[in-house]
């Protein structure tokens, strides 16, 4: 028996980047408000606090509206790809990337999200991007709904916890599949899924301050997430059967803080929560576990007839995940001191080392989450997020020896690789973010993550200009071996 013995032949490579963080151009075209819209830049810098600093209200949200301009909501003019794609498309021809990961900025197609017709400028907007993107061989990964629900939708309809968006969403994912079905190939239905039970604005559009019940409100707009997705991937394959469906987990693998039972049956339960957006969406049903622990949280779930059937007979083509750090499960957390991260809090790990941001930094749990998935599921998987967000420095020579980056990409890279030595079928790798952009969390442009530096600051100024960093040249290189090039 042969085993492989590096990346497969037809590897993935590329970049990663989401509409809301980069196009910019809130308001041009007919693009209506959209979720992202709606999040300031914030000052603060308590990163152990984060979801405070994260925190959508009422309040916040009709100030926002009472904003017309982008000023000091950065990402309504992002770095402008909309109106700098192409530069930034050869850029990436340049690397070497055989695919990009990227979104529809579902407010750009339908600006209300209940329209009865789309925006035309904006569906050509993106059939242009496609375009320049094949003249360089680069495939388009499309996640149709990455944290961009219009606003529309959330006013009018209270988000993703009223069952009526699921046939917005369903007309819009028709819309696009029809409309680009000779030119994109590789769909994901929706972003970090989980992010709605963790981040409810964020990920499903469900402001805190209108329902009672947060945790009942986010588990029912999940719900009617998982059967829009199914919808979606049902429609999908008839309208193009070539079509490869998959979808997108925040994966935060837990690691227990001690070998005491306690403790290890904490990291299983945190496992199992996070594990079961992907158990809905490749196994086709809900974990067992969760009548209980819907039950002792009172989650008291609307299940209409017909979920269950769809679910089960609508399941993805492979699975596609964030990976960014590793935490760590605990019955006493008060013994350890605490770390900050992007939506998510975790006790310490003594082993690892810690970003400015507060993510610790573990290459090998990337291979432990790549074996554990594919034992789990047996699909493909993507890893479609990885990177590392750091403050860099332009020299006066006008280069950005961002070493820690290319240490952060080689290590990872590599584990993955391991993970394919193992027997694990790996699609392809896109990093976050290909080109700096604002960040999700703060939306900071200081916290930079891209192989290409975008002169612009935190409060919007600057060139725009494009540079390409040492890591650049670097994942030209591994792209162009295949992995084999990591040095």
């Amino acid at each position: 028996m042969s085993i492989q013995q590096g990346f497969p032949e037809g590897f993935l490579w590329g970049g990663a980047i989401a509409a809301n963080q980069a196009e910019g151009a809130f308001d041009a075209d007919g693009k209506g408000l959209s979720t992202a819209d709606m999040v300031p830049y914030f000052k603060k810098k308590d990163y152990t606090n984060l979801k405070e600093l994260m925190h959508v209200t009422s309040e916040s949200i009709q100030r926002a509206m009472q904003h017309t301009t982008a000023e000091g909501y950065p990402k309504r003019y992002g770095i402008d790809f909309y109106h700098r794609y192409k530069e930034d498309i050869a850029l990436f021809g340049e690397l070497g990337f055989k695919v990009f990961r990227m979104s529809i900025n579902w407010a750009r197609i339908f600006p209300n999200g209940d329209d009865a017709e789309p925006n035309e400028k904006g569906l050509r907007f993106y059939d242009d991007m496609f375009d320049e993107m094949h003249k360089y061989g680069i495939e388009p990964l499309v996640t149709i709904s990455h944290y961009e629900m219009p606003m529309s939708l959330v006013l009018n309809y209270g988000g993703w916890r009223n069952r009526k968006v699921i046939a917005f969403y369903e007309k819009y994912a028709e819309t696009v599949m029809t409309r680009y079905k000779d030119k994109v190939k590789y769909w994901l239905t929706f972003n970090e899924i989980n992010t709605t039970v963790i981040e409810p604005f964020t990920g499903g559009g469900v402001v805190e301050d209108t329902v009672d019940n947060i945790r009942e409100a986010s588990y029912q707009a999940l719900h009617h997430q998982f059967v829009a997705s199914s919808l979606a991937t049902k429609k999908g394959r008839e309208i193009n059967p070539d079509f490869r469906i998959g979808c997108m987990l925040a994966r935060m693998i837990h690691y227990p803080a001690t070998s005491s039972p306690e403790d290890v049956l904490q990291a299983q339960v945190d496992n199992q929560l996070n594990l079961l957006h992907t158990d809905v969406q490749a196994r086709g049903s809900y974990p067992p576990f969760v009548k209980r622990y819907f039950a002792e949280n009172n989650i008291n779930l609307v299940v209409e007839p017909g979920d269950e059937q769809l679910l089960r007979e609508h399941t993805v083509d492979f699975i596609s995940f964030s990976y960014y750090t590793s935490l760590i499960s605990t019955v006493d957390p008060e013994k350890y001191g605490v770390t900050g991260g992007n939506l998510f809090s975790t006790v310490k790990n003594p082993n690892l080392q810690v970003t400015e941001w507060g993510w610790q930094l573990d290459p090998i749990g990337l291979r432990i989450v790549l074996k554990e998935l594919y034992d789990r599921y047996r699909l493909p998987l993507f890893v479609v997020e990885n990177g590392l967000g750091a403050k860099d420095k332009v020299e006066e020579d006008g280069s950005i020896n961002d070493d820690y980056r290319i240490d952060y990409l080689r290590k990872h890279i590599t584990q993955v690789k391991e993970a394919v030595l193992d027997g694990v079928d790996v699609m392809g790798y896109t990093s976050w973010g290909a080109i700096d952009i604002i960040s999700a969390s703060t939306s900071e442009m200081s916290k930079r993550y891209g192989v290409i530096y975008v002169d612009q600051d935190d409060e919007g100024n600057g060139t725009l200009n494009r540079f390409k960093k040492k890591s650049f040249f670097w994942y030209q290189k591994a792209i162009a071996s295949n992995g084999a090039d990591l040095d």
